[in-house]
């Protein structure tokens, strides 16, 4: 009896620790348009990331039609009412500069402003850029239209006690990448690390965090090639951005309890 008695404490324990475990984070991939391999990143990120965290992906994944011009095509989820409902974060890696459309573009920032943290990688930046409504460059944090030529990038911490950048190398070469140009940045956005510009003649601001409305924001415009992506530098990187956007970081860099690897 006592033994049976010890089992089903034993039983009660571990199903009432199940109950209270962290759930992974529920992170939606929004990914495609031109110039950039999103087939090869979209496999890179959600894997990468998952293995650092404790993070499921939705991933969308759509280009222009065959024929059309990538850069002003609309993702069709974002026609949809409520298209972030049931995420925790949504992941942007899309590449489309050319939709000029003022009430799509706030639509899509509508949901940040909302609350639903954000990572904006890249391209994202860049998107939404022929718009002349600022709520996309408020919610990303720094205006850039335009970037220098591809190369090499040596990148420098300026931050070096934000929870992001903690215990990260001071300086590290960012292979084959391009390097966009600051033309404002908002005065949410905190600035972490930066790389020197051979075209300007001036450091540009890479990696920042930023806060829109309710959500954080973490964005940085590194990740042109599919092979930068697959550094480890990088996916650290960006782990920690979607952890802080999250408030699933913790002061010294580290995933809070639960949102580790494996739910650790």
């Amino acid at each position: 009896m006592k033994t049976l008695i010890a089992l089903l404490l034993a039983l009660c324990t571990v199903t009432a620790f199940a109950a209270d475990a962290p759930k992974p984070l529920r992170a939606l991939l929004i990914c495609g348009g031109c110039c950039h391999d999103y087939a090869g990143q979209k496999k890179v990120l959600s894997e990468g990331i998952a293995a650092r965290a404790n993070v499921e992906w939705t991933i969308v994944q759509e280009d222009a039609p065959a024929g059309g011009d990538a850069k002003d095509h609309r993702i069709s989820i974002y026609e949809k009412p409520g298209w972030w409902k049931g995420y925790d974060v949504v992941l942007h890696n899309e590449c489309f500069g050319a939709v000029a459309d003022n009430a799509f573009i706030e639509g899509i920032a509508a949901a940040h402003k909302a609350g639903v943290p954000a990572v904006m990688l890249h391209c994202s930046s860049h998107s939404y850029r022929t718009g002349t409504t600022d709520e996309w460059r408020m919610c990303v944090g720094i205006t850039s239209r335009s970037h220098e030529k591809n190369r090499d990038l040596l990148v420098k911490v300026i931050n070096a006690e934000h929870p992001v950048m903690k215990g990260f190398p001071a300086e590290w070469k960012d292979p084959a990448d391009e390097l966009y140009k600051n033309e404002k940045v908002w005065p949410t956005a905190t600035p972490l690390a930066q790389a020197y510009g051979e075209d300007t003649k001036q450091d540009h601001v890479c990696i920042w965090v930023n806060t829109y409305g309710k959500a954080r924001v973490f964005t940085t415009t590194l990740g042109h090639s599919t092979a930068t992506m697959s550094t480890p530098e990088y996916l650290d990187l960006v782990t920690r951005g979607l952890l802080w956007a999250c408030d699933k970081l913790s002061d010294d860099g580290t995933p809070k309890a639960g949102y580790g690897p494996g739910g650790k």
